[in-house]
């Protein structure tokens, strides 16, 4: 007999919980999204999107940028097979399928903001990877825009993305970059900024210096 899955109460969860972390390693981490409450595959966060999720034991708060999802099936014995339906199909004729699903995806770390209890300021933020990465289970988030910003005042995250492996790391950082001009309203400064790091830190190499800008249209 079939036992029924467990029910979990979804009415308060945070708007911006979308995805928990299923594995971890010290320089990224790999998260599940969250099933939605409706029939709809789990909202994807976007290539180059800014995470972040809380090691609860040591209190930091871990900044990711997101640079790989993925949608698959739930076990490798139910494979997806083309219907030919639209969304609104699926829901009316298949539902059961979007419960045969999951997305996941890994998001490098660029730093993190050390606990309350520790920290000089309460906004202070280090570029560079924390001493231990989120544990498993633990919530991740979108960041809030104003986060972004505070943390991106600083610019050494670049390098870290720059050195990501396994990743297509010039489209990221581009990415990256683009996110975070939009949130700032199209500040030049930064990105002029932005564009001058890049500069040193891909001195020896033009064409990539170059590609990466290339995909940055401010």
């Amino acid at each position: 007999m079939r036992l029924p899955l467990p029910q979990f109460d979804r009415s308060d969860r945070h708007p911006n919980h979308i995805a928990e972390v299923i594995a971890t390693s010290t320089t990224e981490f790999l998260a599940q999204c969250l099933e939605p409450e409706d029939l709809s595959f789990p909202p994807m966060p976007p290539f180059g999107s800014w995470v972040s999720c809380t090691d609860e034991e040591s209190g930091n708060q871990i900044y990711g940028i997101v640079y790989y999802v993925t949608t698959m099936p739930i076990d490798s014995v139910h494979r997806p097979v083309a219907l030919g339906l639209s969304l609104q199909d699926l829901r009316e004729e298949q539902p059961q399928i979007f419960a045969m699903l999951k997305t996941e995806f890994r998001a490098a770390i660029v730093g993190y903001k050390p606990s309350s209890e520790i920290a000089v300021k309460d906004d202070f933020v280090y570029q560079y990877l924390p001493p231990r990465p989120p544990q498993i289970h633990q919530a991740v988030y979108r960041c809030e825009p104003e986060d972004i910003i505070k943390f991106t005042e600083e610019l050494d995250f670049l390098r870290t993305l720059l050195m990501v492996n396994g990743a297509p790391v010039d489209s990221l950082t581009a990415a990256a970059i683009r996110e975070v001009y939009r949130l700032r309203k199209a500040d030049r400064q930064w990105l002029v900024n932005a564009g001058r790091t890049l500069s040193v830190l891909l001195k020896d190499d033009y064409d990539r210096l170059r590609f990466i800008l290339s995909q940055i249209h401010p």
